[in-house]
């Protein structure tokens, strides 16, 4: 009991150090990283270092398919650079309300992978399925241009897939869950689901200026959680 205590207080100070990176290296904001660290402290002594772990895969992840291509991005001008406390709530506050019940009631297991799926595919497609130049815009089909809220492309669909992928992996290596095929199904089925949430919102909503890309990613991330406590 002792010794499991003192590894989620680790954890906790390993947390701060990867704020402090996140903040330094201008991947978040000062409340930005705030934010994650009060989130993945409730997740430790909550769910378990674990559930942490399979977060932290995601925050990498999205990071490194941010910086890919920068200068064409910026080209572009959809280059997103530093990511504020609205963004760390909008990925990963349902992640976390399921992480912190999750113990309690076995579907939110099924929630959690799905709300992290989500947010790994809709960052990993938009992130390079924007560099893609054949988008089309996922209510009409039309072509539109590289970037435009509500645009899909094979490249960011199928980076989406893999992303998700590699959180159900990841989730039955860290003993989320005990069927590797289960988890990669969930997280692939519930992770693609939401993805097209969030287009289809974007879509509807965003390009009209009715609703931000947090509430989008928001409303998203909450697709894809239900598809994922249902697919348990």
């Amino acid at each position: 009991m002792v010794e499991a205590i003192m590894i989620n207080w680790v954890y906790v100070i390993l947390l701060f150090i990867l704020g402090f990176i996140t903040y330094y290296r201008k991947s978040l904001d000062l409340f930005g990283s705030a934010v994650m660290i009060i989130m993945g402290i409730v997740i430790i002594f909550s769910a378990g270092t674990n559930w942490l772990l399979l977060i932290i895969l995601f925050l990498v992840m999205s990071l490194l398919a941010t910086k890919y291509s920068k200068k064409y991005k910026q080209s572009l001008g959809e280059f997103e650079g530093r990511r504020t406390s609205k963004n760390v709530i909008s990925n990963g506050v349902v992640a976390c309300f399921m992480a912190a019940f999750g113990g309690y009631y076995l579907p939110f297991v099924g929630g959690f992978i799905g709300a992290i799926a989500t947010a790994t595919a809709d960052t990993l497609a938009s992130e390079i399925g924007v560099l893609d130049q054949h988008p089309r815009l996922i209510t009409t089909f039309q072509k539109v241009d590289p970037g435009t809220n509500g645009a899909v492309s094979g490249l960011g669909t199928a980076i989406g897939i893999v992303g998700a992928a590699i959180i159900g992996i990841a989730a039955y290596f860290l003993g989320i869950m005990d069927n590797p095929l289960l988890a990669i199904g969930v997280a692939i089925i519930s992770g693609t689901v939401g993805c097209f949430a969030d287009s289809i919102l974007g879509a509807l909503f965003e390009n009209r200026h009715l609703i931000t890309n947090e509430h989008v990613n928001l409303m998203a991330t909450i697709v894809g959680a239900i598809v994922g406590i249902l697919l348990l």
